[in-house]
């Protein structure tokens, strides 16, 4: 189990940027056995860890004073610029009840609907809600895309093969994976034909905005000639 290193903090609010000038997280933990928590952590332990656990693999997170939690990534809040974690919410799990974990799907193989027939690879899903004691997390479900031989086959949620005690929380009969045709010479040629009409359109209106812009512009400039020289 992975482990991370936390501290307990005073700053809240807006000084939570001294924290993050410093190279460390604030954060929050709550949940089994213990009252919810301001926390910090250190920036760079956690995007690592984030990147290789993901939101469903068990943490062992060790508070300063000798406090010990298993806890999840619950939460990640990141800067829209820079990416940087700004914020992060743990929830600590009791190791003997079930709990549900949103698990992100890994798409291993080649689909030979896809390599040999020309085909596109469809994925309407990245991810799937579990149900497991904590102990039976995995951080990723694989999905194995060998199978994917002709246009008619596909991966469902019913076929996924996983370890006791696991219980997959969506519609057996959702599709995980599949190669969708080629498109024909005259499915392409409509549809450029209604890529041209959308561009016409849009330089249609854009020219007429401009004009109208123009025009309100040239009655300002009628106004002002009208009006009377000022005399001193």
């Amino acid at each position: 189990m992975p482990k991370l290193q936390a501290t307990t903090r005073e700053l809240q609010g807006r000084k939570n940027y001294i924290l993050r000038n410093e190279g460390r997280v604030p954060g929050v933990v709550y949940g089994a056995g213990t009252t919810p928590l301001n926390i910090a952590v250190d920036h760079n332990t956690l995007a690592k860890l984030f990147r290789t656990a993901g939101e469903s693999t068990l943490v062992e997170m060790q508070i300063e004073g000798g406090k010990t939690l298993n806890v999840l990534i619950q939460d990640i809040q990141k800067d829209p610029l820079r990416e940087d974690i700004i914020h992060a919410d743990f929830r600590a799990v009791d190791m003997n009840k079930p709990i549900e974990a949103e698990v992100k799907l890994k798409f291993i193989g080649e689909a030979p609907a896809v390599k040999v027939l020309g085909g596109t690879l469809v994925r309407p899903m990245e991810s799937l809600l579990i149900r497991a004691l904590p102990k039976d997390l995995m951080s990723v479900i694989e999905i194995d895309l060998s199978k994917l031989v002709t246009f008619d086959d596909a991966v469902r949620v019913s076929e996924l093969v996983l370890p006791e005690g696991v219980e997959v929380l969506e519609e057996p009969n959702s599709t995980l994976a599949l190669v969708a045709p080629p498109r024909s010479d005259e499915e392409m040629a409509s549809l450029d034909k209604a890529v041209e009409a959308d561009v016409s359109a849009v330089k249609v209106e854009g020219e007429k905005k401009e004009g109208e812009e123009g025009a309100e512009v040239s009655t300002t400039e009628g106004e002002k000639k009208d009006e009377p020289a000022k005399t001193e």
